[in-house]
């Protein structure tokens, strides 16, 4: 179990116009106010209101006695100066800018507090940023090591560990790569001290498994994007750190191979099944060739990552070879390689953790997140093959196939509105169509907000509305997020 420890805030957004960054993606920090500029030499980002049909809600503007009450909570933690602001105000894929022009980063419970009690009383919105603003947050994967050194591992693991914020990945619920084995943080999270909008401090941490005394008001948090409240304290419930980790990596002749594969896997495997990834031929392909990493197997129309945790290495090692000779001889797996020392274990999970960034490379990358029936999982990825034809340059699939959760990516050369149209709302309407829903993982945020009516039912909706008033009645939390603009 972590101990009781707060997270670090180290900057946050204070809006002045819409379209605010994402909250994912490379290091940032808590609270700040755009700035709209970019850096030298770099392409610059069309400013979010120019893209899309957003307008600005009648917030206040920061004025010099703003900054000054701010200097005052937060000494020397109020930065104004424009270069400053570029990369908080740009989000990880390049594809939103917004125009806060004031960053301010408080380290305490305390002054997150007194800056939303300003910001309540003066009309000012906020957007809170953990991983987007180089701050040396409560960093995912420095909190892992932390743990690890004392014998147990996070419930959570993400391929963007290495800047993501702990804070940020409660607030969006983040899914990632343990999911299959742990589950997702509304079961994980014990506990949270969150501040409210007006800077109310409320204080739901615990360390207890069991609390059945009223309503659970933590999981309201979870996954509400800043919306409701700004987390500042986690309690999280971290499982022994396995004794025994084996990831096996092979390549199969079709996606009914990974599907049967995956049946399979999870019969003979078992309690010690721990991931089970897949990724296409077009993913290897751009890995290969953006980041120069090379397959550890011939090559193959699809691949599986499986990943086994146990607490008996030899138990282990003979189930999973077990495994490994049946889908070698029933013609399911075609070639495969395993790995136990954790030099190349690592080099094995490089090949699926970084395929995001093998796609940013590749260009402008239109990305959905979606969750659907497993064995209907890659039929899309086939489908928009030839809906869009040459005018995408790349369409992949990939993703965590033992939740059932397809990162579905398309790139090309540059922002295209009438591929963008051809995509949407076709993978919404598909995804419906499915049952499935339109966000597994990554959340709402800005782009996904007016097509929750895909997954959602209206009293549904309606019910968000009337708690996000009730929490915050003027709306200063991460405006222009996560709820439709109208239900």
């Amino acid at each position: 179990m972590l101990p009781r420890r707060p997270l670090a805030w180290p900057a946050w957004l204070l809006r002045g116009a819409p379209g605010a960054a994402g909250s994912w993606g490379r290091p940032v920090g808590p609270l700040a106010r755009r700035g709209c500029c970019s850096a030298p030499g770099t392409p610059e980002v069309p400013l979010t209101r120019e893209r899309y049909p957003v307008r600005r809600l009648p917030f206040s503007t920061v004025s010099k006695q703003d900054l000054a009450a701010f200097e005052r909570i937060v000494p020397g933690g109020v930065v104004t100066d424009p270069e400053a602001l570029q990369a908080p105000n740009v989000d990880w894929l390049r594809t939103l800018r917004g125009c806060s022009k004031v960053l301010l980063r408080p380290r305490t419970s305390e002054e997150v507090s007194h800056i939303l009690r300003h910001c309540h009383e003066r009309n000012l919105a906020v957007n809170p940023q953990g991983g987007n603003t180089g701050m040396a947050g409560c960093v995912l994967e420095e909190l892992s090591r932390y743990v690890e050194e004392r014998d147990f591992i996070m419930p959570l693991d993400l391929g963007a560990k290495g800047s993501c914020h702990i804070g940020g990945n409660v607030a969006t619920n983040a899914g990632g790569l343990r999911f299959l084995r742990y589950g997702s943080l509304h079961g994980t999270v014990l506990g949270l001290e969150v501040v409210l909008a007006d800077g109310t401090v409320l204080d739901c941490l615990t360390s207890l498994r069991k609390d059945n005394t009223g309503y659970d008001l933590k999981q309201l948090f979870i996954g509400s994007e800043g919306t409701l409240g700004i987390i500042t304290t986690v309690s999280i419930l971290c499982p022994p750190k396995p004794r025994a980790v084996n990831v096996a990596f092979l390549g199969c002749p079709g996606f009914a191979e990974v599907l049967q594969t995956f049946s399979t896997c999870k019969g003979m495997l078992g309690e010690i099944l721990s991931a089970f990834e897949f990724m296409d031929a077009v993913c290897m392909q751009l890995v290969g060739r953006h980041l120069h990493l090379a397959s550890p197997v011939q090559e193959s129309p699809f691949y599986v990552l499986i990943e086994t945790s146990g607490s008996n290495a030899g138990h282990d090692a003979e189930k999973l070879g077990h495994f490994l000779e049946h889908a070698l001889g029933s013609g399911l797996v075609t070639d495969g390689t395993m790995a136990t020392d954790q030099r190349k274990v690592k080099m094995l999970w490089a090949l699926r953790e970084r395929i995001t960034e093998a796609l940013s490379r590749d260009g402008y990358v239109y990305k959905y997140d979606l969750s659907l029936p497993v064995e209907r999982l890659y039929d899309i990825v086939t489908d928009l093959r030839a809906r869009l034809g040459p005018h995408a340059k790349h369409v992949v699939g990939y993703g965590h196939l033992g939740d059932g959760n397809l990162h579905l990516n398309v790139t090309a050369e540059a922002f295209s509105p009438s591929l963008l149209a051809a995509l949407e709302p076709h993978v919404y309407e598909w995804t419906a169509g499915q049952q499935g829903s339109v966000s597994a993982e990554h959340g709402v945020g800005f782009r996904k907000r007016d097509v929750l009516g895909y997954s959602k039912p209206p009293g549904a909706l309606q019910l968000m509305q009337q708690l996000k008033a009730l929490l915050d009645p003027k709306g200063i939390l991460n405006p222009y997020k996560t709820l439709p603009s109208q239900a």
